[in-house]
């Protein structure tokens, strides 16, 4: 039997894809902010993780989770600086990075994304992995200015650089770097001890996501913070051991393929073992990420 999302799974799959999720309680949603390089700060509530960077003119931010949670966003960010929040950055389309778009506009900011995510987002969508469509969003919540391969930001001091990775998790893909905060933010290219979620009906491959990394690892040093999509704060060390175990899944996957495995027999040989009883912890169950691993890989 080919190995499918449970109802359990899908239904968190679809908070990663929806707009809104409408199931969540928002209310119950306290947003943290954790100190990350200097002036920069990482923020935790329901969804993406935020970056936040403080410079000399103005406040920057990436993502921006779901629209009910725009003003608890807004008040962790005044709780940090007065300064206004002048561009925010969405590293792709997906709602749980993006939700908040059209209230953070309607605050003044200006949202800025790759072409492929203005195009995703002005149009319905359907994410085959949970068999879902999402809505187009509305004119207000779409990036208003977007760019092909790169785009800097120059604020004081601090200067944040804005690259476009060929399709990883999306075809939208966008890391982060700030050069004086020394941090770097990987969108959902990264999530910290756990499973990836790559969505191949947005453009997304499994080794994009492993090559996002590696794109990545020039900016990054041993004092460097890495803000992932999802999970904690991390450092080189964590992003390396990410990249290495999908370097290691993707080998032993394609070594089944060359054998003729088929997409049972590549989940039943769980080449992933070692690592399942912590990095399957997290909504991508093992079976569930080594069909989409072989479904990527297929598709080459």
């Amino acid at each position: 039997m080919i190995a499918r999302p449970s109802a359990m799974l899908a239904a968190a799959l679809l908070f990663v894809a929806a707009p809104v999720a409408a199931q969540a309680n928002y209310d119950t949603v306290k947003v943290q902010t954790i100190p990350a390089g200097p002036g920069v700060y990482m923020l935790l509530g329901a969804g993406g993780n935020i970056a936040l960077s403080v410079g000399d003119d103005f406040a920057f931010l990436v993502d921006d989770q779901y629209a009910p949670l725009s003003e608890k966003i807004l008040a962790a960010v005044k709780a940090v600086t007065s300064k206004p929040i002048r561009f925010l950055v969405n590293t792709h389309w997906h709602g749980d990075h993006s939700g908040g778009n059209e209230n953070m506009n309607n605050a003044g900011v200006i949202i800025v994304a790759h072409d492929n995510v203005r195009t995703r987002m002005s149009s319905e969508q359907f994410i085959a992995a949970f068999n879902s469509k999402v809505p187009a969003s509305p004119k207000g919540a779409l990036p208003v200015v977007t760019f092909s391969q790169s785009v800097a930001f120059y604020n004081g001091g601090e200067t944040i650089h804005v690259v476009h990775v060929p399709p990883a998790h999306t075809d939208g893909d966008a890391l982060v770097h700030f050069v004086r905060g020394n941090t770097i933010h990987m969108g959902d290219n990264f999530f910290n001890g756990r499973y990836p979620f790559f969505d191949l009906s947005s453009g997304g491959s499994f080794e994009g996501v492993i090559n996002a990394v590696n794109s990545a690892m020039p900016y990054v040093n041993d004092s460097t913070k890495v803000i992932p999509g999802h999970g904690p704060l991390a450092g080189e060390t964590e992003l390396v051991a990410y990249r290495d175990v999908l370097v290691k899944v993707r080998d032993r996957v394609a070594a089944l393929i060359k054998q003729g495995k088929t997409r049972e027999q590549v989940i039943a040989a769980k080449p992933s073992a070692e690592w399942d009883a912590t990095w399957g912890s997290g909504f991508m169950k093992p079976d569930v990420f080594l069909g989409m691993v072989f479904d990527s890989m297929k598709k080459k």
